[in-house]
């Protein structure tokens, strides 16, 4: 047993029998000094000598009292120590959970038992643990995606550097627009890491007064390109003005980082719509697009970094799975919430920011 808390059974059995051993002493007292007086006053009165008195008293009272001392103190330390050892074995065990996940068990729960002060302490710990696990599984995989998402390009510049040495593709500016492309994949996905370490580390967002209204017009402006060499449409659905409180920059890039989503995402010939409104406690924007939608089971983590749906697709349109986590981790440091809908054909993303 961990003698750490054995140390806190002893300790509450002790206190336990010292505030025994104070009562009996008490009691004992009041017996022998007060009882003892009365005692010898009513004896007297009816003839005793003090000797006989005094004699009468200890074999009756005085022998009793230190015979039902003796049993009440081995009861009470009897009592006090099943006491301290049933207070100090779920602390065992959390002490106990505590020292695997520490190791690296990381499934690691206590059971609730005890008295209300120790499940509650148990309920604190499960929940600690069940998020060390849940930051654990999205470190790995954080790492694994972040490990794909370099080996992509880095094998593919490997392959055409190798086939450039030995002659195999000729020195032509297609192969060195293909090199680029990598290149510029790389540095792409280095910056948005950068984003989410900066993000990670920075405190609260300075915010300003901004137009949400003019930030989607103009965010919209620049993804015309995009959307016409898409195939597809483009609405818009805001206000002439709608003040609200952001990082104007943070907002430029959430918004653009949505709508790039929702341009990969949507099949030719289909529509994108950004519609933005007060409310009265903040402003909402929302990008909704068309085509097949997001599997029910896939909402609740499109918003974790590199979480992708559909791998296959995104890899091969150049997502890596981080701009909606950089979205979402904008808006939060604004004081705002994101969210995300998909269904009946199209797909919604909305967030929120603080009103003026």
């Amino acid at each position: 047993m961990n003698g750490r808390f054995d140390g806190i059974a002893a300790r509450i059995a002790l206190a336990s029998l010292a505030v025994g051993i104070v009562v009996l002493v008490v009691l004992a007292l009041g017996v022998v000094v007060v009882g003892g007086r009365t005692f010898a006053d009513l004896m007297a009165a009816h003839g005793e000598s003090v000797d006989a008195t005094e004699q009468m008293f200890r074999d009756s009272v005085v022998v009793v009292l230190i015979a039902a001392a003796i049993v009440a103190i081995v009861l009470a330390a009897a009592v006090s120590m099943a006491v301290g050892r049933r207070l100090a074995r779920p602390l065992r065990e959390i002490g106990a959970a505590a020292r695997r996940i520490a190791a690296g068990d990381y499934a690691s729960r206590v059971p609730r038992t005890g008295p209300e002060e120790i499940t509650s302490l148990a309920d604190s710990f499960n929940q600690m643990a069940e998020a060390i696990e849940a930051q654990e599984r999205m470190r790995r995989e954080f790492i694994a995606n972040a490990a794909h998402e370099l080996r992509t390009p880095l094998t593919n510049i490997q392959g055409y550097l190798e086939a450039l040495r030995d002659d195999v593709v000729r020195a032509e500016p297609a192969a060195f627009d293909s090199l680029l492309e990598e290149a510029q994949r790389l540095v792409r996905l280095s910056r948005s890491l950068d984003t989410l370490a900066e993000g990670d580390a920075a405190g609260p967002a300075a915010l300003v007064d901004v137009d949400v209204a003019a930030s989607v017009r103009a965010a919209v402006e620049l993804a015309q390109p995009s959307v016409l060499a898409a195939g597809l449409s483009l609405a818009v659905d805001v206000p002439a003005s709608l003040p609200a409180r952001a990082d104007p920059d943070g907002l430029a890039q959430v918004l653009s980082n949505l709508l790039q989503n929702a341009i990969r995402y949507t099949p030719a010939g289909g529509a994108v719509t950004v519609r933005a409104s007060a409310r009265p406690d903040d402003v909402l924007v929302a990008v909704v697009n068309t085509g097949p939608g997001i599997p029910a089971e896939d909402l609740p983590h499109v918003f974790e970094r590199f979480y992708r749906v559909e791998k296959s697709r995104d890899a091969s349109r150049g997502g890596a799975g981080i701009g909606l986590a950089i979205a979402k981790q904008i808006v939060e440091a604004a004081g705002g919430r994101v969210g995300a809908e998909s269904g009946a054909g199209s797909t919604r993303f909305w967030f929120t920011l603080p009103g003026r």
